[in-house]
């Protein structure tokens, strides 16, 4: 945990030899009294600055030119280690996930105790947050899916933007809402337009106390599997939502979240016209990460060309012990850092539309720490660890130091490298 009276940023001496020293004072976060929707008095550590270059944008704001983040797991962890590697490895943005039930425990009462320390340390590090929302309290859905009423999933969010402005960039509502367990056991139309109306709600209720937040519509899971007690094939999920109610939440939301499933296949494949090598997870589209190309036409034949894409999770898995990941075994670790630098640069280069401009808003590599976390439980090789970028003991893996290297190159190429400083 850091201490916010003296923020100072490690120096980590990297596989490339190279020291990185670097100090950065915490700024000053007054407090800020917030009235809770239940009546109570909650006292935030977050400011209310505003980010200028946020500000300016106005609403619907469109990022010109891809922006690298990564996901992270800040809560009760060396969150002073996690952001500086993050910032050494080039990323601009973090995606941390929350969850509902966690912070509020009774209808309209907040506890936000380490959210609160975790947005004080990420405001003092050079990256943009996105926070995830997920899992709602047993008293508003019994097996913590989207809730039938929206009202006090707006409530929650309201008073997180109030709480934070703009240490908060960006609020993605849920995660793979084609789930039936995201949805309480049950996955039909009935769930489609519990979570349309609940983007609705979010939308209004951020964008009427900060509307240059990014409102980012929960990525579907990457699946072509259609059966009520599992899953909804992730394009039908997202051609329904467009369609609810005559269109209601084309307006509601600034980008759409995606998570292509790569498997092992190679960034550049795709079935069923360049199939990957790999044995199984191959013969079907929702196996690879070029999948965001149906996603993305999806939304063009609903009318959504103009909104963007944000892949809040990609990325490759090594070997693990978790089954149903066992394509990890097919990739090494070299691999793996291939796999990713060829995805970042063909995002990068290719996923344009007919003017030119990226469809692409930001990438979220899926993930940074996890595997010093599940080391800390005795199980370094599950699969979420496998996806990671650093190992058990902090060290950098190939995947962190290609990245490194390509997020220079590339923001260099965009005009927005900036040197460290000495």
């Amino acid at each position: 945990m850091l201490r916010r009276s003296r923020l100072h940023r490690m120096g980590l001496l990297l596989s490339l030899g190279i020291l990185i020293a670097c100090t950065t004072a915490q700024p000053s976060v007054p407090a800020v009294p917030t009235l809770n929707p239940g009546g109570l008095i909650a006292t935030s550590v977050a400011s209310s600055q505003v980010d200028s270059q946020l500000a300016s944008l106005g609403n619907f704001p469109r990022i010109d030119e891809v922006e690298f983040g990564v996901v992270e797991h800040l809560f009760y962890t060396d969150r002073e280690r996690v952001l500086t590697l993050t910032e050494i490895a080039g990323f601009d943005w973090v995606r941390q996930q929350i969850h509902w039930k966690d912070i509020e425990a009774s209808p309209g009462v907040y506890y936000w105790d380490e959210v609160d320390r975790i947005i004080a340390d990420t405001s003092a590090f050079n990256v943009k947050l996105m926070i995830s929302v997920v899992q709602a309290p047993v008293f508003y859905e019994a097996n913590h899916g989207i809730p039938a009423d929206p009202k006090p999933f707006g409530d929650f969010v309201e008073n997180m933007v109030q709480r934070y402005g703009g240490l908060i960039t960006a609020v993605e509502i849920w995660n793979e809402p084609n789930l039936a367990v995201e949805n309480g056991g049950k996955i039909d139309d009935t769930a489609v337009a519990h979570y349309a109306e609940m983007l609705i709600e979010a939308y209004r209720r951020i964008k009427a106390v900060r509307s240059y937040t990014y409102v980012i519509a929960a990525a579907p899971s990457s699946t072509g599997v259609n059966d009520v007690n599992l899953a909804m094939d992730d394009t039908v999920f997202l051609t329904k939502l467009y369609a609810y109610n005559n269109g209601a939440v084309k307006n509601s939301f600034d980008a759409q979240g995606a998570h292509p499933g790569a498997a092992a296949n190679p960034p550049d494949t795709l079935y069923p016209d360049k199939p990957g090598n790999p044995i199984g997870w191959n013969d079907h589209p929702t196996h690879y990460f070029r999948h965001v190309e149906n996603v993305r036409q999806t939304m063009v034949a609903s009318g959504l060309a103009e909104k963007q894409i944000w892949l809040t999770e990609y990325g490759w898995t090594t070997a693990n012990n978790t089954p149903g990941y066992e394509y990890g075994s097919e990739v090494t670790m070299d691999e793996q850092a291939q796999f990713i630098g060829d995805a970042t640069q063909m995002v990068f280069k290719t996923y344009r539309d007919e003017v030119g401009r990226s469809w692409i808003g930001v990438m979220f590599l899926w993930n940074m720490n996890f595997a010093v976390l599940w080391d800390q439980q005795g199980n370094p090789l599950h699969e979420q660890a496998s996806y990671g970028i650093l190992n058990p003991d902090w060290s950098p893996r190939p995947a962190f130091i290609a990245l490194q290297g390509i997020h220079m190159r590339l923001k260099q190429e965009q005009g927005k490298w900036i040197e460290p400083a000495p």
